[in-house]
């Protein structure tokens, strides 16, 4: 089979810069702080979603990425490339680093929908794909979700991108999850909150807040008018769109420890939600907070601040409880898993 543009197989993207998935407008980056646009130029998410016809034996991809310096730690890395069927992980392909390869994956027998997680380090561009005894087609689309976050919702200490709470909780509801987590970012930037409000999307979760208390200090009532603000302008884009607010999960070292103005990570949680709560009694009927104190212990973090696996998996269940509180709440086409 010819070789295939991977646009139209392209799911969890935000924005494309020419061929490269990008996660900020990259027409609008001079507004933001370094560190996000760095993040964002990573492809933290995003996957190729295709349905092969029976008797496909393989998917091939052809990509370029960014080759490390020689004296980089991560420079012998390889690149992973996760298959999954819905809620099924069906196997992955590592391939030693290079400035341009291809990747082949084995697809079970009988066809059917599949995804392929990329791997997220030296920022993988996908240039085309094809099947190998068969053919390919896009996979169905699926609702959107808008997830804006810092690390946690990027996805740190989950030891693959597909074990990420977003990608998780996506699976669950049969939705496209679009990662827009910072790392060390997520300080309720508000041109972030522009950048959503142009994304279209049926669903949008907020989950911020850890790195308001010491990456860049705030008081409880600075973080009040933030979220409330943030929501103001993701509302100008979206004003009826279900929207979840997640407060910071738990941070050990932060929960009772007062930053440089005087604020307890708890403080500002509840600052957090107490925004949401009051826009919901304003009139908001299309807002949810969901707290995210309760949702982990300590041994579900793999640093005392990011969750592992089990932290992520139990964000995720938990998100996805919230989101089906929402009666609009937007349905995609059932899971498929392998025949």
């Amino acid at each position: 089979m010819d070789w295939l543009d991977p646009e139209p197989f392209l799911r969890g993207t935000a924005w494309l810069d020419g061929k490269r998935p990008v996660r900020a407008d990259p027409d609008d980056l001079a507004r933001l702080p370094w560190d996000v646009a760095a993040r964002a130029e990573l492809p933290i998410g995003v996957r190729i979603e295709f349905t092969a016809a029976p008797g496909t034996r393989a998917v091939e991809l052809r990509y370029r990425a960014a080759v490390p310096d020689p004296d980089d730690p991560l420079r012998d890395l390889r690149h992973c490339f996760a298959l999954w069927s819905g809620a099924r992980f069906v196997g992955e392909t590592c391939v030693a680093p290079a400035a341009e390869a291809v990747v082949k994956l084995a697809l079970p027998p009988g066809g059917g929908v599949f995804s392929v997680y990329l791997p997220e380090g030296q920022a993988p561009v996908p240039l085309a794909l094809r099947a190998v005894g068969g053919a390919l087609s896009p996979a169905p689309a699926r609702p959107r979700w808008l997830v804006h976050g810092d690390s946690i919702t990027e996805g740190w200490w989950s030891t693959r991108p597909a074990r990420s709470w977003p990608a998780t909780a996506g699976r669950t509801l049969g939705l496209d999850p679009v990662n827009l987590g910072y790392a060390g970012a997520a300080r309720g930037e508000l041109p972030l909150a522009e950048h959503l409000a142009r994304l279209p999307g049926e669903l949008i979760t907020l989950a911020f807040g850890t790195n308001c208390w010491s990456k860049a200090p705030a008081t409880a009532d600075w973080l009040y008018e933030t979220v409330r603000a943030f929501v103001g302008l993701v509302r100008k884009g979206h004003p009826e769109t279900p929207l979840l607010i997640v407060s910071p999960v738990l941070r050990p070292e932060a929960e009772h420890t007062r930053n440089a103005l005087g604020a307890t990570l708890t403080e500002l949680r509840r600052a957090m939600e107490r925004a949401g709560r009051d826009l919901a009694a304003e009139g908001d009927g299309h807002l949810l907070v969901l707290s995210g104190g309760p949702l982990l212990g300590p041994e579900h973090l793999a640093d005392g601040l990011h969750p592992n696996d089990r932290g992520h998996a139990r964000i995720a269940a938990a998100v996805a409880e919230a989101l089906r509180g929402f009666s609009d709440l937007p349905v995609g086409p059932p899971a498929p898993s392998v025949r």
